[in-house]
C-alpha cells in the first residue's frame, strides 16, 4: 500500500454477503486499509438471477450485518441487476479504488474501472498486492464447457437416426455459473469427486473416458450422461466429436490455433437465465426423425467450417439453425420463461441457443462485440 493519505479515498466493494463470516469480515477489513470503506450490497433478486436459489438471509438482513462491521463506513443495495449490478452506485459515490477479492474478479469490473478513471485492486492473489494474512480457500480450477452446436447428437438415440458432429469449447472458470444451467455441472461436479482442484496433466481423451464412464456407473439404470460433457470439460480448445450410434464417438478433433480460438471468444458470450426446475424433463413430447437428425448434423458442419474461417454472418446462421433443429426434436426445451429472455437478449444478438439440455440456465449468444451485460468466456488453451 502506498503513503498516500488514505483518509480522503473512496473505496468499494460489492458482494451478496449472505451468511456474513469471518474471512468476509477480514476481507472487509483489509480493504478499508485503502480508505473509507463503501459497500455495495447485491439485491435478492440478482442472487437469484444468478445463483439460482434464494439467499438464506434477507437483503434487509444482509445489509444490516455489512453495516454493523466496524470497518465499513456506510453500505446500500445495489440498484441493478447480473454480475455488473453495482454500476449506478459506482457512478454515484465515485470512488478512488473498486476492491475486489481472490476470487471475484472478473474482466467485466476491469473494464468498468478503466472506462470510469477507478483504480481496480484485487486482493488474495498472486497478480496484487498479497494483504490477506490467511491462506485462501482453495478454488476449484476445473473448467466448465459449452455446447456450440450439434448436441444432442451425442444420444444414440439421436444419432441412430443419422449420424454426425457436436461441437463443445472448454472454458476457464472466471464465473461460478449455476447449478442446472446447461454448463454440464453436474458433470463438472463428479469430476471433482475424482480431480478436487484442477485435471491432472495426462492425456485428454483418456481424462474424458474416465470421467465419462465414473459419471455413468453400470449399475446406475437410467439416462446416461452424453460424452460431450466429459469431452467438453477434459479436452482443451475447441473440439468436434461424431457420432454414430454409440455413447462414446468414433473421432475427436480439435482446434488450439490462437486466432480462431480468440476470434471464437470475441463473438460469444453467456447471459443467465434460471435453473432448469425441479420436475422438468426436456425428452418429453420429443420428436426424433431423420429429417431433423439431418438438420442438427448439416448446421453443426456448416457451424465448424465457419468457426474455422472466422466467417461470422455464417457461423450465427448455422449456429441459429443447430438450435432450430434441437428445439424442433426437443421441444420441452423451450419452457416457460425462456422465450422472454430470448426477447430481451435479441436486439444485442445475431444468434442464439441455450446451453445444455435447455429448459432453462444459460444463454450463449453470437454477437458482434459482447455487451456489457453478459459473460465473456474464456477458452481453455492447451498447457
Amino acid at each position: 500500500m502506498d503513503s498516500e493519505n488514505t483518509s480522503s479515498r473512496r473505496v468499494f466493494v460489492t458482494g451478496f454477503f449472505d451468511l456474513l463470516n469471518s474471512g468476509q469480515v477480514s476481507f472487509l477489513k483489509e480493504a478499508a486499509r485503502y480508505g473509507d470503506l463503501y459497500v455495495g450490497v447485491g439485491s435478492d433478486s440478482t442472487f437469484r438471477e444468478l445463483k439460482g436459489r434464494q439467499p438464506v438471509c434477507s437483503e434487509q438482513e444482509r445489509l444490516y450485518m455489512v453495516k454493523a462491521v466496524r470497518y465499513v463506513k456506510d453500505a446500500f443495495i445495489n440498484s441493478g441487476s447480473g454480475i455488473l449490478d453495482f454500476l449506478a452506485e459506482l457512478d454515484r459515490l465515485q470512488p478512488d479504488i473498486l476492491v475486489v477479492n481472490y476470487d471475484g474478479g472478473n474482466d467485466l469490473k476491469r473494464q468498468a474501472c478503466a472506462e470510469r478513471g477507478i483504480k481496480y485492486l484485487s486482493i488474495g492473489t498472486d497478480t496484487a498486492e498479497p494483504i490477506l494474512r490467511e491462506a485462501p480457500i482453495p478454488r476449484s480450477k476445473l473448467p466448465y464447457r459449452i455446447d456450440i452446436a450439434g448436441t444432442w447428437i451425442d444420444q444414440p438415440y439421436v444419432s441412430e437416426h443419422g449420424a454426425g458432429w457436436a461441437i463443445t469449447a472448454s472454458i476457464e472458470p472466471t464465473y461460478e455459473f449455476m447449478e442446472r444451467g446447461g454448463m454440464s455441472t453436474s458433470t463438472r461436479n463428479a469430476a471433482k469427486k475424482i480431480w478436487p482442484i484442477e485435471l491432472p496433466a495426462y492425456n485428454e481423451e483418456m481424462l474424458a473416458r474416465m470421467l465419462f464412464c465414473f459419471e455413468n456407473d453400470p449399475e446406475n439404470e437410467g439416462h446416461v450422461s452424453g460424452a460431450q460433457d466429459a469431452i467438453g470439460i477434459c479436452i482443451s480448445g475447441l473440439s468436434r466429436h461424431y457420432y454414430d450410434g454409440h455413447y462414446w464417438p468414433e473421432r475427436i478433433e480439435t482446434v488450439h490455433d490462437e486466432d480462431v480460438l480468440s476470434w471464437l471468444e470475441g463473438h460469444v458470450c453467456v447471459v443467465p437465465m434460471f435453473p432448469r426446475r425441479p420436475g422438468c424433463s426436456v425428452v418429453e413430447g420429443k420428436d426424433i426423425t431423420p429429417e431433423k437428425v439431418r438438420d442438427l448434423t448439416e448446421a453443426a458442419a456448416r457451424c465448424w467450417d465457419a468457426i474455422l474461417a472466422k466467417d461470422l454472418p455464417a457461423f450465427a446462421e448455422a449456429f441459429r439453425d443447430s438450435f432450430e433443429a434441437q428445439t424442433a426434436m426437443f421441444p420441452a426445451m423451450m419452457q416457460p420463461g425462456v422465450q422472454e429472455h430470448i426477447d430481451r437478449v435479441r436486439p444485442h444478438a445475431l444468434a442464439w441457443k441455450m446451453l445444455g439440455a435447455g429448459g432453462g440456465g444459460n444463454l450463449l449468444l453470437v454477437v458482434e462485440t459482447i455487451p456489457e451485460f453478459a459473460i465473456p468466456v474464456r477458452i481453455r488453451r492447451r498447457d
